[in-house]
């Protein structure tokens, strides 16, 4: 009966889709897209989608922080039609900028979106968490027994797992991406977001407070410490390059990476034969050692200026919808992006084993929410001082030193 009814409502929906359609046939999109990886699928995905529905669709990357882009375009009177945006993004430019989506079907589908007041403005593209990324396969061949992520959750049991694989042939078992978004957005960033209250802590940075001083710091930064003793590219980490350390990993030459499901989009492209997943990181606090960090990542919202017509609005929705309730629209997000979906209609299986670890930990309630509002010259800024720190070019109290020299210079953002 359930089947039967949900043929009727989806075939009462695909003729509206259709109408829609038919009478978009000469509209046109635009698409910006902030996450590199799944750049040229986007792309191939929007030329048959303008194929097949009549509607062109075009889609833009830029390397520069969204905040910057999207003034940039702002400021010319170019805004894209639909714009992928970080969560924070959603909160400082959807009230100008983008219309009301509370009308929408998908929104009940989901427990990601965001609102703003009784507005819901941004659409969740994706579940993504962060941690360490392990090839089972890799470690188990070296060591010769089975490996449980579990036996290596503290600090300690990190260290004995990487000596048993120094000791048996595999000399650097780490890989570090040097990258400054890596390290100051998603590694750093665990430092404010695993506690209790976030926003707090950082606005004690910002009086005076110092992070030298804070447990949690020093337990993720011992952990850091020991992922550069054992990187492979320990005499030049800064000049490590991303691929080559995802190809070491996914050829099991090293054992560990820090990063996250989307790095699957990478890794993927090496077809690698063994096992692998996601695991958080090691470290001695049992209140954090068995969670990842994660949720709602990368939202989609869609333009409210006179430069935008009805029928682009329209034809954006449409796309919208495309991608939760069309066949070939979840496909795309779970199969060719390797996407976990936000979506609870979406029944797909995660395929990828980054996705498949990070949908077991959300699926048991394991993730820490992300911190949404760090100001958006964090990562570059923070995460060049994380590069000197990486290089080994200042010590610990040092990096604490800067860490604590932009909070002073930075008002926090309210949250």
């Amino acid at each position: 009966m359930r089947k039967t009814v949900f043929a009727a409502v989806m075939a009462v929906a695909l003729v509206g889709a259709a109408s829609v359609t038919a009478m978009a046939a000469d509209t046109s999109i635009t698409i910006f897209n902030s996450k590199m990886e799944i750049q040229s699928q986007l792309e191939e995905m929007a030329a048959e989608y303008s194929a097949e529905k009549g509607v062109d669709v075009e889609v833009y990357y830029s390397s520069d922080t969204v905040a910057a882009h999207m003034s940039t375009r702002y400021a010319s009177n170019e805004p894209y039609t639909i714009s992928m945006v970080d969560a924070k993004d959603i909160y400082s430019l959807a009230p100008d900028h983008g219309i009301d989506l509370s009308d929408q079907d998908w929104v009940k589908d989901t427990t990601q979106a965001i609102s703003i007041g009784d507005a819901v403005y941004g659409f969740p593209v994706c579940v993504e968490a962060r941690g360490i990324i392990y090839n089972k396969t890799a470690i188990e061949d070296t060591l010769g027994e089975e490996f449980d992520p579990a036996s290596c959750a503290t600090y300690d049991g990190f260290v004995e797992v990487l000596n048993a694989l120094k000791e048996n042939g595999m000399d650097t078992p780490v890989g570090i991406m040097k990258e400054d978004w890596s390290l100051a957005a998603h590694y750093l960033a665990e430092v404010y977001e695993t506690r209790e209250d976030p926003a707090g802590f950082i606005a004690s940075l910002h009086d005076g407070a110092k992070i030298i001083e804070d447990e949690r710091f020093n337990v993720l930064m011992d952990t850091f410490d020991l992922l550069k003793e054992n990187n492979y590219a320990a005499d030049a980490p800064v000049a490590a390059v991303r691929e080559d350390t995802e190809l070491y990993l996914a050829e099991g030459e090293i054992a560990f990476m820090f990063g996250g499901n989307w790095d699957w989009s990478v890794l993927a492209e090496f077809d690698p034969e063994g096992e692998m997943g996601m695991m958080p990181i090691p470290q001695n606090d049992d209140n954090y050692n068995t969670k990842l960090v994660g949720g709602g990542s990368k939202y989609f919202f869609i333009d409210n200026s006179d430069n935008t017509t009805d029928e682009q609005r329209q034809a954006a929705k449409d796309f919208l919808n495309w991608l939760v309730y069309d066949e070939e629209g979840q496909s795309f997000l779970v199969d060719t992006c390797a996407l976990v979906p936000a979506y609870s209609n979406i029944t797909l299986e995660v395929t990828d084993p980054l996705g498949q670890s990070v949908k077991g930990y959300a699926d048991a309630g394991a993730l820490v929410d992300n911190y949404n509002y760090l100001p958006d010259d964090h990562y570059a800024k923070v995460g060049a001082n994380m590069q000197e720190y990486l290089a080994g070019d200042v010590d610990r109290e040092g990096f604490a030193d800067l860490i604590d020299a932009y909070w002073a210079a930075t008002t926090p953002s309210e949250s």
